[in-house]
């Protein structure tokens, strides 16, 4: 059969052979054995549901080998054998334009160029899923190519529920992913059911279809890292020959050393697996490896000396990097870290003492040694951390759940009342007031032809738009289109492509709506070859509700709240949105956040245009109206002036109080 014949057949009419596991490709690691043997039973059930009975003898008994070997029952047998990458949208089979984009989009996020874990179906972060099985592959993108434009497919934590009769307005696809009861959203919660094969961890855009690469993070990244030199140095200070610490380069922090290039520094990252090393080597993502640490610490030297912009992965364990900087006396001028903190214990974090084999084997074997041996390392890192801070570095959080894991491990990173953390997140210092309560964030689109020359015209379209705004911009968010111009000007060159041609750009409301017109007018007329793919990251402006990271500057209490994010989905879903999805869990962990995304298909109908309008308005400012309301000063500015633009936003403004007043209370 055809690539389309293929897609057309969902699950086989006949048993495909058993597959050799192929030792080549960059497995997810074992998760612990935590279902009793009749929960076993029951994760059998659920797998074999997918299949004829007559299959049944014959896949128990490989299930139940998948389910002992890997904690998971991932149906290896299934996967396809036709190449996954996102192919040009009209080599797919489909009645829907829109679920023919989906496709594309799912199998991008699949592509082992991108995928962390291609064969688990693992996008980034250690256990970031698109679904949970292949099985699930098989069904989901059959359904995309029969369904039409009055259906919609509601995806359940990765599992095809099935097309039910909707409209033209509503979204083609609905995924949740991960919602469970609140008293069930804990660590051991999430490898049971997942074990179970009834939940899974979509992270934010790995289970929402709209994961581009670590191009998708290196340009918040580098927003982030050129505000963090330029609160750290001097007027006239340039980043040249400075160090950025870090660590993390297996699924979206492999952005990191890209993102240190652009903004002009020395990047020391540092990984513990060699093969994620090697991959971002070989994509072009980091400069130079470096395995020994006498050889790092002279690189490191030279590259001081000479001001160099250069990016260095270490293979070994970050933390062994700055208790050797410390020792050196290596001035570290920015330090953080990417580590998949929000999964501690199956992979995500790889403790200081062990080499990456030693850690994969016990973190299997004996979970419980293997959580001791993370925390102590984490107490160690925080230690050595702290060192650097009182010698002069600037630490943040890079909300990765870095800091919360290391309070949890009982490290010396709590403020002196006890109740903070004693260095800011990222979006506290940086990200928060300069970009988010202006509502700046994550835009971002996919041309659906895969031909680089349509990539080309968006970022023309793009920059026309920036440039023009910022014409008779405020002075407010001079800096921040000034930032984006210059990225996009330069994007082309710095290579960014992973997978599918994406870009992205930070933008607010104006921003997105006026450039996504602009390209689905060049859809219309035929310069853009085929439609483009409007989304986010769910790291956004409104998206997420998470006290750790994107709603860490939210200071009136609503912090744990996540009334946003749920408010963002469903408004998308009814003002335009092809699909939506809400997830429990992203960066910073399970039971730690609920997030929302979307994405959005401009096709050239003045259709797409009324909805693009609506839809990029509402997902912005739900989100800049709850910052005004929790008092936040940018986020305040930024609704007025959208209210004197737009007659019939009205927003609950906040009336101020007198500190003295309250005060004289108590």
């Amino acid at each position: 059969m055809n690539f389309k014949e293929q897609i057309l057949q969902g699950i086989p009419e006949v048993l495909p052979a058993k597959k050799i596991y192929d030792t080549n490709v960059n497995h997810a690691p074992v998760r612990k054995d935590i279902l009793t043997s009749d929960e076993k039973k029951l994760s059998l059930r659920n797998a074999l549901r997918y299949f004829p009975q007559e299959w049944h003898e014959e896949l128990a008994v490989e299930f139940l080998e998948e389910l002992k070997t890997y904690g998971r029952i991932y149906m290896y047998r299934f996967k396809p054998d036709y190449s996954m990458y996102a192919r040009p949208v009209h080599e797919y089979p489909f009645n829907s334009l829109h679920a023919g984009c989906i496709m594309l989009m799912i199998q991008n996020n699949l592509d082992p160029k991108v995928a962390q874990h291609p064969d688990e179906l693992i996008t980034y972060g250690g256990n970031g899923g698109v679904f949970q099985n292949w099985a699930q592959y098989l069904l989901t993108m059959q359904y995309l190519a029969t369904m039409t434009d009055e259906q919609t497919l509601n995806m359940y934590s990765g599992h095809p529920q099935g097309l039910f009769p909707s409209s033209r307005n509503a979204p083609r696809v609905v995924v949740s992913n991960g919602m469970m009861i609140p008293n069930y959203s804990k660590p051991d919660d999430l490898e049971r059911f997942s074990a179970l094969g009834v939940t899974q961890y979509g992270q934010m855009t790995a289970g929402s279809y709209m994961y581009i690469g670590p191009q998708g993070i290196v340009h918040g990244t580098a927003i982030t890292l050129m505000n963090a030199f330029r609160k750290k140095l001097q007027p006239g200070e340039t980043p040249a020959g400075r160090i950025f610490l870090t660590a993390g380069l297996g699924g979206m922090s492999g952005a990191q050393p890209k993102a240190g290039n652009i903004t002009g520094c020395i990047t020391v990252c540092a990984e513990i697996n060699p093969g994620a090393a090697r991959k971002r080597k070989e994509q072009g993502w980091v400069d130079e490896l470096i395995d020994n640490s006498d050889v790092l610490v002279q690189r490191v030297l030279q590259a001081i000396a000479a001001k160099e912009t250069i990016s260095l992965a270490y293979i070994g364990n970050v933390v062994e990097v700055w208790e050797r900087f410390d020792k050196e006396n290596v001035t570290i001028e920015i330090g953080s870290d990417q580590t998949s903190l929000h999964n501690p214990w199956s992979g995500g974090y790889y403790p200081v003492g062990l080499s990456y084999e030693e850690a994969n084997q016990m973190m299997a074997e004996d979970p419980g040694q293997f959580k001791n041996k993370v925390q102590e390392s984490l107490r160690r890192h925080a230690a050595a951390i702290n060192a650097h801070v009182a010698k002069g570095t600037y630490f943040f959080d890079y909300g990765n759940a870095f800091l919360l894991e290391c309070s949890r491990a009982g490290a010396d990173v709590m403020a002196s009342n006890g109740k903070d953390f004693k260095y800011s997140s990222y979006v506290q210092d940086i990200l928060g007031p300069m970009c988010f309560d202006y509502g700046f964030g994550p835009f971002r689109w996919v041309c659906t032809s895969g031909d680089e020359k349509d990539l080309k015209l968006t970022d023309q379209l793009a920059l026309e738009v920036m440039e023009q705004i910022k014409e008779e911009a405020p002075d407010e968010i001079q800096q921040q289109l000034q930032d984006n111009i210059t990225w996009i000007k330069e994007a082309g060159q710095n290579k960014l492509v992973v997978g599918s041609q994406a870009r992205i750009l930070y933008a607010d409301a104006e921003g997105r709506a006026k450039i996504a017109a602009r390209f689905n007018e060049a859809v219309n007329s035929g310069q853009l070859s085929a439609p483009v793919v409007l989304g986010r990251d769910h790291h956004d402006v409104s998206g997420t509700d998470s006290p750790f990271r994107e709603t860490s500057n939210i200071y009136d209490g609503s912090s744990f709240t996540a009334d946003m994010a749920i408010q963002n989905v469903i408004g998308d879903s009814f003002r335009g949105a092809s699909w939506v999805s809400v997830h429990n869990g992203g960066g910073v962990g399970w039971g730690e956040v609920i997030n929302g995304g979307f994405g959005m298909v401009l096709d050239g109908t003045e259709e797409a245009d009324q909805k693009l309008k609506n839809m990029l308005f509402y997902d912005v400012n739900n989100g800049i109206a709850r910052r005004s309301w929790a008092r936040n000063a940018e986020a305040n500015f930024a609704i007025r002036r959208e209210m004197e633009r737009t007659p019939s936003l009205k927003v609950t403004l906040p009336v101020l109080v007198n500190d003295d007043l309250l005060n004289g209370l108590f």
